[in-house]
């Protein structure tokens, strides 16, 4: 049996959860997450734990059971707490501004990168270098923030470019005259 698969989770106060037909609805204070259930694994729901089972023992089965615990635990803490990433802008002259739903970044190029943000994820540009991406879906977040990332890593010669708060960028010596 999956380690992480049979161990059950605790519900905070004020989640709920609805299993009909194969998917899954948790509801909580910052939003509703659905997600459809794989063939094999079953989703219970005992006053404030729920258990996932599966019904079958064959490989895939096996291996979507402790994933879909993950999955499950994972919509609960977004709906309770949500989830954020925060990057910074490094670079002379390279900068994050929000018009509304578009984030528009100016990172060296002769045009500036206009990024249309997702339904659910809401950004906040501080100083014009550091953002923040918020969301209660924790796969979406993280697509938006390497979407947001992709458009001009941080390269390892002069340390200019999109990265993650606190990511460490390995620095190369450039060239040198003889």
């Amino acid at each position: 049996m999956s380690r992480v698969g049979k161990q059950p989770i605790t519900l905070p106060a004020g989640v709920k959860i609805d299993v009909r037909d194969g998917t899954v609805t948790v509801q909580g204070a910052k939003g509703t997450l659905t997600r459809a259930l794989p063939a094999g694994v079953e989703v219970g729901v005992q006053g404030g734990s729920v258990n996932v089972t599966r019904t079958a023992e064959d490989k895939i089965t096996r291996m979507q059971h402790g994933t879909t615990r993950s999955l499950l635990e994972g919509m609960i803490d977004g709906v309770t707490k949500g989830y954020t990433i925060d990057l910074e802008i490094q670079g002379v002259g390279f900068k994050g501004n929000l018009q509304g739903n578009i984030l528009v970044l100016n990172l060296g190029f002769s045009h500036e990168i206009r990024f249309e943000v997702p339904e659910g994820i809401s950004i906040k540009v501080t100083d014009g270098t550091a953002l923040a991406v918020t969301g209660i879906d924790k796969q979406k977040v993280g697509d938006t923030a390497a979407r947001i990332r992709s458009y001009y890593k941080a390269e390892p010669y002069k340390g200019k470019g999109v990265r993650y708060k606190g990511e460490k960028v390995r620095r190369k010596a450039g060239k040198s005259a003889a």
